[in-house]
């Protein structure tokens, strides 16, 4: 039974690990309500909002991490704060979960360069403009719709938008233009138009000052002026999202926005243009130097954090794993009673395993992360929620796997454990499992190296991993195909190192190969020794 007494400490352990979690979202949650206002963006779309990795020209924090968020998104929210006697502190969000997050109350308000259209009316309120801007389409200097002058001089170009904004619509008004699919953010949209494999973009005439500053081949063309194009005024504003019912709030900020002036909002974006991250164009520097020593901090947080999903969600899911594995392969009882509570207690386990294998883990993550606040109503910490959905994701994986090292395990092994007068779960712990575990062993390595490389998604919910950083990295210093060169480079250190480490625990389990039998005790001779026939 030492065996079985090892593992319950070590699963106390983790209960405990989790427990410290647990506080640490409730210490969240009081420093939400403990005079912190707590703005949603993507930190991602210079020059409304970037990261950085100091705090210099007035950045904020960004929660949950050691990096800072600055632009001009960044510098209204202050000047809002300052007036509401708040602190003001950034929340990475992807664009697609900027409204979740608002409506399930991880964050106060969107300030991320969001226009008020009615769709998205239905779901939050605005304040006031604090922006107004109008459309263009982005493209290179060389491209023959450069000198556009009308929409019908659009047709046949390839033009594309960001994914879940007004841009994309606005294409249908380009008369023949190619609706390409839409893109996740404007840095891909670049890239895009720089590799050749778009014509241009539609995006505000911000973002084509942003874009010049950074490539001076690119140009935009003025759409908004040209014949038969038709958009609402709102739709031409950028304004705060607030919750629905928290009116008290939308009149603060609409008041706070009232005491800034046009003049001063120019000052802020102008400012925002010229410090907003820009290319190392020095050819002396080596590239990897560059980017190291500006956002080397950022990559081994990354790391960091990838690390600990992957080693935390196996360790945890190996134990969900074990528990689910061992109640399902249970002999049927003979009492009427256990056995239907068994077969109900099976089922379960069995949608569990289903449904956590059956959906992305994608999907789980926006699900648990966001469903949880919006029905709950538990404000739970982006860490802890992507180490639960590691966890329970892993779980389901591993439970068959589990589950398979068991029924694999010749069945003399149970009988001879049953007539030695052992029960089932002495059976089970000192006999069946360490030998099924051992078996199992490389499955379990491979689910490690898989949590590696499929924390990626996690980025759904903006957990700053190492692909998360990376996207930022190349976002913002325009060099795409080496920074994800290098992350690549980072993922394949890191499962290499961790198969071979594996390996070796493997072998040391497995034990030496050459080795002698123990002498015989009865010492009884062979029938030469003898002299039995041949």
């Amino acid at each position: 039974m030492k065996s079985k007494n090892t593992w319950l400490v070590i699963l106390a352990f983790l209960m405990a690990s989790i427990g410290f979690f647990g506080n640490n979202t409730q210490e969240v949650q009081a420093a939400k309500d403990n005079g912190v206002l707590r703005i949603g963006m993507e930190a991602n779309y210079p020059p409304y909002n970037w990261t950085q990795t100091t705090s210099a020209n007035g950045a904020i924090p960004i929660e949950g991490s050691k990096t800072y968020a600055n632009g001009y998104d960044v510098q209204i929210a202050k000047l809002i704060g300052k007036k509401l006697g708040k602190k003001v502190v950034a929340v990475k969000t992807e664009w697609d979960g900027l409204l979740p997050a608002l409506t399930s109350g991880k964050i106060d308000l969107i300030i991320a360069g969001m226009s008020p259209t009615a769709e998205r009316r239905k779901a939050i309120n605005f304040s006031e403009p604090y922006r107004k801007s109008t459309f263009v389409v982005i493209t290179k200097k060389t491209s023959k719709y450069a000198n556009a002058t009308s929409l019908d001089d659009f047709k046949g170009a390839k033009l594309t938008a960001q994914q879940g904004t007004l841009h994309y619509d606005l294409i249908k008004q380009l008369k023949g233009a190619i609706r390409e699919n839409a893109m996740k953010d404007f840095a891909a949209m670049r890239q895009s138009l720089i590799s050749g494999t778009i014509d241009g973009y539609v995006a505000e005439d911000i973002e084509a000052q942003s874009f010049k500053s950074v490539y001076p081949d690119s140009t935009s063309i003025n759409i908004s002026k040209m014949k038969g194009f038709h958009v609402s005024a709102s739709d031409s504003e950028t304004s705060i999202g607030v919750k629905k019912g928290n009116d008290k709030l939308l009149a603060q900020v609409n008041a706070a926005l009232a005491t800034i002036s046009n003049k001063k909002r120019d000052q802020l974006m102008a400012t925002a243009v010229k410090e907003q991250p820009t290319t190392d164009n020095d050819k002396k520097t080596n590239w990897f130097v560059s980017t190291w020593n500006t956002y080397g901090s950022m990559i081994l947080a990354g790391v960091g954090m990838t690390l600990l999903l992957a080693l935390v969600g196996t360790i945890a899911g190996f134990f969900i794993g074990l528990v689910v594995g061992v109640i399902r392969t249970i002999p049927t009882p003979t009492s009427l009673l256990n056995r239907w509570l068994l077969k109900v207690v099976n089922f379960l386990l069995s949608v569990y395993v289903e449904v956590f294998r059956g959906t992305p883990m994608m999907v789980q993550a926006a699900v648990i992360y966001y469903g949880i606040a919006q029905f709950w109503h538990l404000n739970l910490n982006r860490t802890v929620a992507a180490l639960i959905i590691v966890s329970i994701n892993t779980g389901a994986y591993l439970a068959e796997v589990i589950r398979g090292g068991i029924m694999a395990t010749p069945k003399g092994q149970f009988e001879a454990a049953s007539a030695l007068g052992m029960s089932h779960n002495q059976r089970m712990w000192n006999i069946i499992l360490p030998q099924a575990i051992k078996n199992c062993l490389p499955s379990i390595t491979n689910e490690f190296i898989v949590n590696i490389k499929d924390t990626s998604v996690l980025s759904i919910i903006s957990v700053s991993e190492l692909f998360f950083v990376g996207s930022t990295i190349a976002s913002q210093s325009f060099e795409f195909f080496q920074t994800y060169l290098m992350i690549s480079a980072i993922y394949l250190m890191l499962t290499f190192s961790i198969t071979r480490i594996f390996n070796l625990i493997e072998k040391k389990l497995q034990g030496p190969k050459n080795y002698n039998l123990m002498a015989n005790q009865v010492q009884v001779g062979t029938p030469e020794e003898q002299g039995g026939n041949k």
